[in-house]
């Protein structure tokens, strides 16, 4: 079945490709999303080894999927050889920074919104922040598929499905943590269910970007591989690790960190 699913992406074109395995990562977003149709509420016990698991998952992808390649496929030796990775990682992470402080979004925590001040309704910007937290993801995912177009050894078929596969899997929390705090402020579960689904719908549109970009400018692949890391990191540095650490499951959300990054780094290592 994988190999079926390989042979297929190589032979479309890598733009598609990234369209296609973005929307996977979208469909398993809805996947948990649809989870309010289902259950009244959500355990937090539950919700906190989720998220760790997610960024679990998000830190290991970066170092496994994202960091090695591009320090791989950088010319050089020693300092000048880690300048692409170094460089594209900072420049992820201010982005990500960036959009934090500009873009109106409220934390999962409903206790903290951030960004310029707006009129905008709770529901609206906390599906924001799923979203501002989707984009690294997509890029990440289309960069790859746009450095197999480009016919870089680092980069594989294998590499970028298995990237899309390990962040679909988390995604699934996500789509939960947007649709269950809806219901609970009075949204119908229609509609908590299209927000949830719709915090990833970013995700096909930064990997349809994230491929083109690459196939056009083959040289920033290094730098664009490092970026998406560095937006990833920031993400759950600043807003997934310290949100799992509001309640008394400290324990639950360590362990469930530890369990996504095996989970990613195993299968990053045994399909990529």
């Amino acid at each position: 079945m994988f190999q079926d699913v390989l042979t297929y992406l190589e032979s479309i074109d890598p733009i598609l490709a990234a369209f296609y395995a973005t929307m996977f990562t979208w469909f398993v977003t809805a996947l948990g999303a649809s989870f309010v149709f289902f259950f009244k509420g959500m355990n937090r016990t539950f919700f906190d080894g989720m998220l760790g698991f997610t960024g679990g998952v998000m830190v290991a992808a970066s170092f496994w999927s994202l960091l090695a390649p591009s320090i791989e496929m950088s010319d050089g030796e020693g300092f000048i050889k880690v300048i692409p990775a170094a460089v594209g990682f900072a420049l992820g992470a201010l982005f990500i920074f960036a959009l934090d402080k500009t873009l109106p979004h409220l934390h999962i925590n409903f206790k903290e919104t951030e960004g310029i001040k707006s009129p905008w309704q709770r529901t609206t910007l906390l599906t924001l922040a799923i979203t501002l937290h989707n984009i690294p993801e997509g890029l990440a995912v289309g960069v790859l598929f746009g450095g197999v177009a480009a016919g870089i050894p680092e980069a594989s078929i294998a590499g970028a499905v298995t990237l899309a596969i390990g962040i679909g899997i988390q995604n699934f929390p996500e789509g939960i943590a947007v649709s269950m705090p809806l219901r609970r402020m009075g949204m119908s579960r229609r509609k908590s269910f299209m927000y949830g689904q719709a915090s990833a719908l970013v995700e096909p549109i930064a990997g349809v970007l994230g491929a083109a970009a690459v196939i056009f400018f083959t040289p920033i692949l290094p730098y664009a591989l490092a970026f998406a890391a560095g937006a990833m990191i920031f993400v759950v540095v600043e807003e997934v690790i310290p949100e799992t650490q509001q309640a008394n499951n400290t324990d639950i959300a360590t362990l469930g960190f530890i369990g996504g990054f095996i989970v990613m780094m195993v299968l990053d290592v045994a399909l990529g």
